[in-house]
């Protein structure tokens, strides 16, 4: 009779050991990590305490009842990251694919609802088949209640989904649902439909990772916020996103150490061109302004006409959204303004201040984005800036025109500090545009038109594309030289750190989804 210890060590052995020797290898061949090799380079060395590491399925249809390996195809439990407790699952391809079973679905709903007790983030790296067609409804119904439980730990504690592998059909919208996204190149995609269904369905010819790849999604479908070339780099860049947030929503972002100099950056002197309408980098600005290489930015292959990310100011933990000159100008369109919202609201919800970069030129005119709803989709990014009630700090680099003026964080919807620099230009639109308007008789009849527009050009320019009629009446705080700008932002933002506002007593507010 063999010893009881014995007995637990050999189960635990067969645990560790997934779908087999065989099919380890076949995933090593593919380029991919384990599940258990994942949590390893996740989290910190001997801080994983495994949940369910004996759960077998309950399935006896179809032959089930034969194949029963330990841990049921996902690998859950909780560990540290840089000190800081997470709980984790990992998908294991090797046990069916990954396929999501009832009782590996439970699985991950009980760390989950772990993760919402304690209060601390949940990662999921998803590397999954689909939904055991085995089980049929059982599977389903695993599905769903992890969704519900995406929905319940939204804006409680950070939620973060790696895709590392297939993750089709119901399986999506999982991920969909949490704070971000990351995906592998060339070993990931996501889909509601596969290739084979398109195909029949619509007649199109389209490979998986066409439909649905890391590239995909990063560029045209803003599905994934991160895209890596390997599993390591996949992991190193959660272990990153997560230095920036809090534990939960009642918890600030930890402080790294920083020891305050003088502040002036002469180099902000020199992005902005003379030339109202030569583009540049707003990135530069952004490096400059922040602490050294610390800006980790977001969706950054997506509506890049807009620039996220997080940054740390002072060792402080932020949110930049900015406008980008070299992208469109920098106009607000249907892309940009739900990746700001969206990032707005993720900052909102996580105590994490934010700070607004402003060179807006309007909203993209055409036929193209008034029929994709412009609109409400604009109106996504204002809701959103209006709502949150974390420190929010705007800086004018050049132009605030229009109704963009308005949504881009001014006084007007909320914002608590609002700077200038002495070039910005704040008006309902460009000089040009302006006087062809305000002066087209003027202009109609006078003996040389083009001379005539060029003198109200320049009247209307004097008169109002300067930062000076808003900060007459309030609606910029103080117009500041760009070099002063990051000594500025730090004592902003360490005034409003203490900052208090309440929304009026909802159930929630209807955003213009």
């Amino acid at each position: 009779m063999k010893d009881k210890k014995q007995i637990l060590t050999e189960k635990l052995n067969l645990a560790h050991l997934g779908g087999g020797q065989e099919r380890i290898e076949k995933q090593h061949a593919k380029g991919k990590l384990t599940a258990r090799e994942r949590l390893h380079f996740l989290l910190d060395e001997g801080s994983f305490e495994e949940m369910g590491a004996l759960v077998t399925h309950r399935t006896n249809d179809f032959g089930m009842e034969k194949q029963l390996f330990y841990g049921d195809g996902v690998v859950t439990g909780y560990g540290t990251i840089d000190g800081r407790q997470v709980c984790v699952y990992a998908q294991d391809f090797t046990v069916f694919g990954g396929a999501l079973s009832e009782t590996h679905a439970e699985k991950i709903c009980k760390v989950m609802d772990l993760a919402m007790k304690i209060g601390v983030p949940i990662i999921g790296l998803n590397d999954s088949g689909g939904a055991r067609i085995q089980e049929g409804v059982r599977s389903l119904g695993g599905y769903a209640d992890i969704f519900h439980r995406n929905v319940m730990a939204s804006g409680v504690v950070p939620q973060i989904s790696a895709i590392m592998g297939p993750c089709a059909g119901g399986a999506v919208y999982s991920p969909a649902m949490t704070d971000f996204t990351l995906m592998v190149e060339n070993s990931s995609y996501m889909f509601v439909t596969g290739p084979n269904v398109v195909k029949t369905v619509t007649n199109e010819i389209v490979t998986a990772e066409e439909l649905g790849g890391a590239s995909t999604h990063a560029t045209k479908s803003g599905v994934t916020h991160l895209t890596a070339g390997n599993d390591i780099q996949c992991i190193n860049q959660i272990k990153q996103m997560v230095s920036y947030m809090p534990q939960n929503n009642e918890d600030k972002p930890a402080d790294t150490p920083f020891e305050l100099g003088e502040e002036i950056r002469e180099e902000l002197e020199n992005i902005v061109p003379q030339n109202a309408n030569q583009p540049y980098d707003m990135r530069r600005v952004i490096n400059e302004i922040i602490d050294a290489d610390s800006f980790f930015e977001i969706h950054k292959d997506y509506a890049d006409n807009i620039v996220v990310g997080f940054a740390r100011l002072a060792g402080k933990s932020i949110g930049i959204i900015a406008n980008q000159p070299i992208s469109l100008a920098g106009v607000l369109d249907v892309d940009s303004s739900k990746k700001a919202a969206r990032f707005t609201r993720f900052c909102d919800c996580f105590n994490i201040p934010l700070l607004v970069l402003v060179d807006v030129p309007g909203f993209l005119p055409g036929t193209d984005q008034e029929w994709n709803a412009i609109i409400t989709n604009g109106a996504k990014l204002l809701y959103a800036l209006s709502e949150a009630t974390v420190p929010k700090i705007t800086v004018i680099t050049r132009k605030a025109y229009g109704g963009a003026y308005d949504v881009m964080n001014s006084k007007h919807i909320g914002a608590d500090m609002n700077y200038a620099w002495p070039g910005a230009e704040i008006a309902v639109m460009g000089a040009k545009g302006a006087s062809e308007i305000i002066f087209r008789k003027e202009i109609m009849s006078a003996d040389d038109p083009a001379v005539k527009l060029a003198e109200k050009e320049a009247e209307y320019a004097e008169k109002f594309a300067n930062p000076y009629s808003a900060a007459a009446r309030g609606f910029i705080d103080e117009v500041i030289a760009p070099k002063d700008t990051r000594r500025k932002l730090i004592k902003a933002f360490v005034t409003l750190q203490n900052k208090v506002a309440t929304l009026p007593k909802k159930k929630h507010g209807n955003i213009p989804l």
